[in-house]
């Protein structure tokens, strides 16, 4: 009888590990199915834009200047997928959108508009909207050009000539197409974007690369008449006399907190995404408007990573007047290189793939691929906000108290960046703010910490990996990086 016992505990035992193992191992195929849409047979799709169509139509562009049309991408069965080739000898579109029975393209030399006028499914019809910009026929004058906004308006940012000079008109620069066809320069100091985009509020961002003046890559916000923190194209103001008088120049070598008090003109980057910890080349911006197709995140910010083939999750605050916010790592594991991004009104993310010129994670040079929700939510940090004595947390569902409500369930440490003329840059001037203090509200879905020593213009890296759900359920995602530029008042 004592044997019989001790074995019943033993399985007990393992069954209630095994219980636990399961409940803690979130793995994105339980909440997400990625699927690769097949792409026409012998093609190089090395794509750089998606643009929805009506009628479940997909239209992309390959980086070699072929646009082709999809037919079946929303299918459940993507053996039936189904190709057409509507135009080729385009110039490296990074943007591309349908409207009116157009596609609209941003093409290095140009903005343009195409149709099918005889529905023969050819394009026949090529309209040059605006070329009021140069090329120098250099590898990295990319041009990503965006949805249209509110007005209209095609908002473009211009790669630098070799990403690091401005040897002809308007590179490093943002600028606005209006539909009558008029350039309108409207931010300076990019330096090498890899995408372009808005928030759910219809504000514009885009994402730089590290790089000279840029000591990591990061998400911006194109305010108007801003200057973006790159010196290198402000030799084309005299050009723009719209956007007032030059900024001052920055001085090398110092921090960005202490430029932006200098020139008044510098919007700090709203969103740092610390290199090598949470990506190398940040691309395309997709605001989740899916009304919760997609999951809980709505009106969060989708962000692509060219390195590390992923999706990045952002939630964006406006604190004093600026934008900053809290990067998660998000979706993982695409066939290469991530470069365009789109979500559809079902929810499903549609993702163009690209390895050339840089290296990339996955198995293949190009890749077109979707993303649907199962409906099923991870346990996950769903918010970060910084308040005036530490941050507030939102989870997906109701935390422990007994480990959410421990200080030392938590783990912080800050830093900055050198920003200076050379390339990139160390973590800089680091701190450890120090949690005194972890508040679970009544509903368990929200933490409030309280934080001695925080650091206004630092990354604020938190660990929560001591957290568990009211279930037992360990975090999917554990970390958060938070840009504080503005400390609430």
């Amino acid at each position: 009888m004592s044997h019989s016992r001790s074995l019943a505990s033993i399985r007990g035992f393992l069954f209630c590990l095994c219980a636990a193992a399961s409940a803690s191992a979130q793995q994105q195929s339980d909440f997400y199915l990625r699927e690769e849409i097949p792409l026409p047979k012998g093609e190089v799709m090395e794509l750089g834009s998606i643009a929805l169509m009506p009628d479940q139509k997909i239209a992309v562009t390959s980086r070699r200047g072929d646009l082709w049309i999809c037919t079946g991408a929303y299918e459940t069965d993507l053996s039936k997928v189904t190709w057409q080739k509507f135009a080729e000898g385009l110039h490296e579109p990074f943007g591309m959108f349908w409207k009116d029975g157009w596609l609209y393209l941003t093409q290095r030399p140009e903005v343009s508009r195409i149709k099918d006028s005889d529905g023969d499914g050819r394009a026949d019809i090529f309209e040059t909207i605006n070329s009021d910009w140069s090329i120098k026929g250099d590898y990295h004058e990319y041009i990503f050009g965006s949805d249209p906004d509110k007005n209209g308006d095609i908002w473009a940012v211009l790669c630098l000539t070799g990403s690091f000079t401005a040897d002809v008109p308007w590179r490093g620069w943002c600028v606005r197409i209006t539909p009558q066809g008029e350039m309108i320069p409207t931010c300076s100091g990019i330096r090498s974007p890899g995408g372009i985009g808005f928030n759910a509020e219809g504000d514009v961002f885009y994402t730089d690369n590290q790089g000279v003046w840029n000591g990591s890559s990061s998400l911006k916000w194109l305010k108007p008449g801003s200057f973006q923190g790159n010196p290198s194209g402000n030799i084309f103001y005299d050009q723009a006399k719209n956007m007032g008088p030059r900024p001052v120049e920055p001085n090398d070598k110092s921090r960005i907190l202490a430029e932006r008090k200098r020139i008044k003109e510098f919007v700090p980057p709203a969103v740092i995404l610390p290199h090598a910890k949470v990506g190398n080349s940040p691309t395309g911006i997709i605001p989740d408007l899916s009304g919760g197709k997609f999951g809980p995140w709505d009106k969060q910010v989708y962000v692509g990573e060219q390195t590390a083939s992923e999706v990045q999750r952002v939630c964006l605050e406006k604190v004093n007047g600026l934008y900053q916010g809290a990067v998660f790592h998000f979706l993982s594991g695409f066939e290469a290189g991530i470069v365009p991004i789109r979500q559809a009104a079902d929810g499903s993310v549609f993702i163009g793939g690209t390895n050339r010129g840089w290296a990339s994670k996955g198995s293949k040079p190009f890749t077109f691929e979707r993303v649907r929700w199962n409906g099923k939510t991870p346990f996950e940090i769903h918010t970060m906000s910084a308040l005036k004595d530490g941050f507030e947390l939102t989870f997906t569902e109701p935390v422990d108290p007994a480990t959410a409500g421990k200080p030392e369930s938590y783990a912080m440490d800050a830093w900055t960046y050198i920003y200076q003329a050379a390339y990139g840059s160390p973590e800089v001037d680091q701190a450890t703010p120090k949690i005194t203090a972890a508040d679970v509200s009544a509903d368990g879905k929200k933490v409030r910490l309280k934080i001695d020593g925080l650091v206004q213009g630092h990354v604020h890296h938190l660990e929560a990996k001591g957290v568990t759900s009211k279930s037992g359920g360990k975090l999917w995602h554990p970390e958060a990086w938070y840009t504080l530029n503005e400390i609430p008042r």
